[in-house]
């Protein structure tokens, strides 16, 4: 069963693959009006269910569309409605959608829930995101640095702020894709020591700089997240934020970067807390074009998971 669970349990070439499929299809819908389906159409006859226990924007529309581009159809449910795991397992919920439908995406809190769901589906699942990863978010990132700059292989990415579950997939990309990787945020919020281990024991440099302007001396792209998570407490919001404020990314540390360095940010943003409004409209910006991508590089990994 081809699962795209997370980035460093997937073939380094797989992954390259799904990225060149991303901007080949991307290409081609160049200069189509919107709403218009792909001239290709490998999803026709397919159903795919969105499974979202989480609230979701650019998840749930960039899977949706890109799903109805390529000719396929969608079932959204959300985990009320499911009462997934609750008033029936994860393993039970697993085997009767796979009798319903072609392809299950989840995104959940707990990878715990992930795993068996893929562990007992009988269709391809792909992770939406858990607390732990968001492997979706990061291919689409690495698509869109190649678009604007070329190979990511070699070059230098500074995380800012938080090591949350986004950052710990930029390490494994670091470790599968080999571009060097910058952490730069308080201790209390490391990333995790597994993702850390991984991009290392695959030979990449993965430096942590508690110095933010040391950090981005010499970075190609800079990268940061929203402070607070959907799922934190309001107890913890302020806490956080007197631990961050050091590690905002605004106009005088973009300055210490490399000139033609790029900014991303997976959205949706706080702005003028982790990132200032001028470094997110400014000219290093590329998080529409990021945002955009979710949708291109998600038709990749589908068609990828499904083989068609």
């Amino acid at each position: 069963m081809t699962h795209f669970l997370d980035l460093h349990t997937t073939d380094p070439a797989a992954l390259r693959q799904m990225i060149d499929s991303a901007h080949a299809m991307k290409a081609a819908r160049n200069g189509l009006p919107r709403g218009t389906r792909d001239a290709e159409q490998p999803l026709a006859g397919h159903m795919v269910a969105l499974i979202f226990e989480k609230p979701s924007t650019r998840t749930r529309v960039s899977f949706d569309v890109g799903v109805r581009q390529m000719g396929g159809e969608t079932m959204v449910l959300s985990g009320k409605e499911m009462q997934l795991g609750h008033g029936e397992t994860i393993a039970d919920t697993a085997r009767v959608l796979s009798r319903y439908v072609d392809l299950i995406m989840i995104r959940t809190f707990d990878e715990a829930s992930l795993l068996e769901m893929a562990e007992h589906a009988t269709v391809p699942v792909i992770n939406g995101l858990t607390n732990r990863t968001h492997p979706c978010q990061i291919m689409a990132d690495v698509m869109t640095y190649e678009e604007h700059r070329g190979p990511i292989a070699g070059k230098k990415v500074v995380w800012a702020g938080d090591g949350n579950n986004v950052c710990a997939s930029f390490l494994h990309a670091a470790g599968q894709f080999g571009f060097d990787f910058t952490f730069t945020g308080p201790p209390t919020l490391d990333p995790e020591d597994a993702a850390l281990k991984f991009a290392r024991e695959k030979g990449v440099r993965v430096t942590i700089e508690r110095d933010p302007a040391v950090a981005v001396q010499g970075a190609d792209l800079v990268v940061t997240d929203t402070w607070v998570s959907m799922h934190d407490p309001e107890s913890a919001k302020e806490r956080r934020h007197n631990q961050l404020r050091p590690y905002q990314v605004n106009a005088a540390l973009m300055n210490r970067a490399k000139p033609d360095a790029l900014f991303m940010h997976c959205l949706p943003a706080h702005r003028n807390d982790e990132a200032t409004s001028d470094v997110m409209d400014g000219p290093h910006s590329v998080i529409f074009d990021e945002a955009e991508n979710r949708l291109h590089a998600q038709k990749a990994v589908l068609r990828w998971c499904l083989g068609v």
